[in-house]
């Protein structure tokens, strides 16, 4: 098949090897990541410098060993994935004391769902709020879970593109469907704590989504149908002259959706749940050769529109999200900051989110809640929250000796909201108003030291972080000002890695990280279904204090890592049933004591034959309450966290046939809330992609999803809802530009 990379592949002289000694290894990261050509062999100087650290160096790190080139010829297994997001520097597997995972362009376009939510379900552990695809679900329930610590409408794991946070400015939810498809890359997964270098959200982990970088004059159409009215159109323009570089893709994707209630339940006022999306990235990009280093300039800017219906006549929401990033990429030359690196991000955001609420009834006037189905609808409340980001990023890394490289950097992130609502009566009568505002600023700087001395590698990193709410006004119903929030935090991380020989390594790593309150817990409700949670703006940040240890195997035949983490959140924002009994059901947002995850995870990639590749993952958590309160006492569950988890991608490749991949996810039971009331029982899920390449620029290919048309159980609200049944789709990709693409 001819995809596979927008970025110059990194020749195989100078490819990792299972006998580069760890001095050279070093040496070689050192050069990726600040542009070092004296550090690299001659014939690698221009290929692999790239651009800042977050792009083409790790874009060509993530290629992965057990990948197909360009020819359709197998890249041999001995060759040692690179990943830049943990570090901000570039390590290899053995190398890394974090835990981590790349999605290749071959798992992304190969895997059978469309959106990037159910693509990153590929890694075991990794998990929305609810199981729902966000194709069908609600934005606040589309949290990012890693290392079994669940999460809100907010996630626990930062999600990154090129430095700048995706993290919806006042939920801390994802829009999933913000980047276009073929702006992607690939996708690299840090787990465990990184606040040292990310700061807040940071717990679970880091998602950095890498981009796609223009390099010649190229184009590709994407497009398919199926199932449900599912649609996922696709455009990319690249364009390259000189010293000039451009992109623009975009795309529209969505679906009629399906009725997410079991059939029992079902009433005359239910709907599909779906969502009709339009996307759209425009990327000028500019490299200087000046005297004082080469110099990157880009400016990016993108646009999100979608509308979707929640599953009710009357409950629909829409967004529409604005977001620009500018800036540079600096390798100094000459002087004393001759090696380094200097990357500056500037980016900001505007999003304008409207969602309407109801409750529901089997009775005329929503006077009989607890009974279904449910055939009547009361419009209770809409609800506006526009906001507005800016950001400032700045880091800095140089190696001070061959073996020691230091980072330097500092970020800051202001987000102004308002919430603005309206709230009626069964009768229909409005009842109240809302209308205020706040301000939360986070700003933080850090500093880091890599070291790597015949087979050992260390880290050692810290962060300050300033964060607070302020300038907060409620002017209705009672006009007041908002209680302001301030606070201080230091999280700092050491991690050692060592490698025993040329194929085995152990590694270890602890961490402090902490995640602040948003906006949205702070001063808006939120409703899923018949579930309504209450604000709480007496909110405090969640700390978390964790380690990890773990053992790393490359093979001929491929790798094996396997990882023992504990992690303990203090202050963990989670939502409390108040009343359990009305319509809809109401909780409210409380800094719990205390919950803990520990577990084991483990990563397995195989190449059995040329032709054919398998990567699987497990991960055990036992993730629980350690210290509880009223419906959630110690012993309790963390809800939305299943205590085992596995998933399996088989691909096989030949010239002749074309692609087949299966991707199967299997995963234990769960709770849906915080008092372990309502059971979601365990699910297997099995997906199938194939293609066919028909000359050298058009591919056919087709995918299914569920295919034994399981019920997966997805939320009890308390009404049971479920995922997505068995789906199919066809389509094609047609390219023109060089064939290497």
């Amino acid at each position: 098949m001819a995809d596979e990379t927008n970025v110059p592949r990194v020749p195989s002289s100078i490819r990792r090897s299972r006998r580069r000694s760890p001095v050279a290894a070093l040496a070689f990261s050192l050069a990726l990541h600040c542009g070092c050509a004296s550090l690299l062999p001659a014939q690698a100087t221009g290929q692999a410098t790239g651009q800042a650290t977050g792009q083409a160096t790790g874009q060509a790190g993530a290629i992965r060993s057990q990948s197909v080139d360009a020819k359709g010829d197998p890249i041999p297994p001995a060759l040692e994935s690179v990943t830049v997001t943990a570090y901000r520097a570039p390590l290899g597997e053995l190398e890394s004391p974090a835990s981590t995972r790349v999605l290749t362009p071959e798992n992304l376009r190969e895997s059978a769902p469309i959106t990037l939510d159910g693509q990153m379900r590929l890694i075991p552990g990794v998990e929305t709020f609810r199981r729902s695809s966000s194709l069908v679900a609600n934005p606040s329930s589309q949290g990012m879970s890693l290392r079994g610590l669940g999460s809100t409408s907010a996630s626990r794991t930062l999600v990154t593109e090129d430095d700048v946070p995706l993290n919806d400015a006042f939920g801390g939810w994802i829009h999933w469907e913000e980047l276009p498809e073929l702006s992607i890359h690939s996708v690299e997964v840090v787990r465990g704590g990184a606040s040292d270098l990310y700061g807040s959200s940071a717990i679970g982990g880091v998602i950095n989504v890498l981009p796609v970088s223009p390099g010649s004059n190229f184009a590709e159409l994407k497009s398919d149908y199926g199932s449900e009215n599912t649609y996922d159109n696709s455009l990319l323009l690249e364009g390259h002259r000189h010293q000039w570089s451009a992109l623009a893709t975009g795309g529209a994707l969505g679906t009629d959706g399906f009725l997410t209630l079991t059939p029992a339940a079902r009433g005359a006022i239910d709907t599909p749940s779906n969502v009709h999306a339009q996307n759209g990235l425009v990327l000028m990009d500019r490299k200087i050769d000046s005297q004082t280093g080469p110099i990157r300039l880009f400016l990016r800017g993108s646009g999100l529109n979608e509308a979707r219906n929640n599953g009710t006549i009357l409950q629909v929401n829409s967004t529409r999200l604005w977001r620009f990033a500018g800036g540079s990429d600096w390798n100094p030359a000459g002087g004393w900051l001759d090696g380094s690196s200097l990357v500056f991000r500037a980016y900001g955001s505007n999003e304008h989110y409207r969602q309407t609420f109801s409750t529901t009834s089997v009775a005329a006037g929503c006077s009989s809640p607890k009974s279904a189905p449910q055939n009547f609808e009361c419009l209770n409340r809409i609800a506006r929250t526009p906001d507005d980001e800016m950001g400032l990023v700045l880091h800095w890394s140089k190696p001070l000796t061959p073996g020691l490289l230091f980072v330097l950097g500092a970020d800051s992130h202001d987000v102004r909201a308002g919430d603005y609502e309206t709230t009626y009566a069964k009768t229909g009568a409005l009842t109240s108003t809302i209308d205020l505002g706040d301000r939360q600023r986070q700003t933080g700087a850090y500093a880091e030291l890599l070291y790597t001395r015949d087979a050992w590698t260390v880290s050692a990193s810290g962060r300050e972080d300033w964060f607070g709410n302020f300038d907060g006004n409620q002017l209705l119903p009672v006009q007041h000002t908002l209680p302001s929030i301030s606070q201080r935090v230091f999280d700092p991380r050491l991690g050692v890695s060592h490698k025993l020989g040329a194929h085995f390594a152990v590694s270890g790593s602890g961490f402090r990280a902490f995640r602040a309150p948003t906006p949205n817990e702070l001063y808006r409700s939120t409703q899923v279904g018949s579930l309504l949670t209450y604000p709480n703006n007496s909110l405090l940040s969640e700390r978390a204090t964790g380690w990890e240890t773990g053992v790393a195997v490359q093979q001929r035949w491929g790798t094996l890592r396997t990882s023992y983490f504990w992690t303990q959140v203090n202050r963990p924002i989670t939502a409390l049933t108040l009343n359990a009994q009305s319509s809809p059901v109401t909780l409210m947002r409380e800094n719990l004591g205390q919950i803990e995850s520990r577990g084991l995870s483990t990563d397995l990639e195989l190449q059995p034959a040329r032709w054919l590749t398998l990567q699987t993952g497990y991960q055990h958590t036992n993730a629980t309450v350690t210290k509880g309160t009223g419906d959630a006492p110690a012993g309790n569950w963390i809800p939305q966290v299943a205590h085992n988890m596995a998933t399996a991608q088989l691909r096989g490749y030949t010239p002749k046939l074309g692609t087949l991949s299966l991707q199967g996810r299997i995963s234990g039971h769960q709770f849906d809330d915080d008092a372990n009331t309502y059971l979601l029982h365990g699910y297997f899920k099995l997906d199938a992609y194939a293609s066919h390449d028909f000359g050298k620029r058009i591919e056919v290919f087709t995918s299914g999803e569920n295919l034994l048309d399981r019920a997966i159980e997805v939320g009890r609200t308390p009404t049971l809802t479920l995922g997505t049944p068995r789906t199919e789709r066809i389509g094609f990709n047609f390219k023109l530009g060089p064939v290497a693409k």
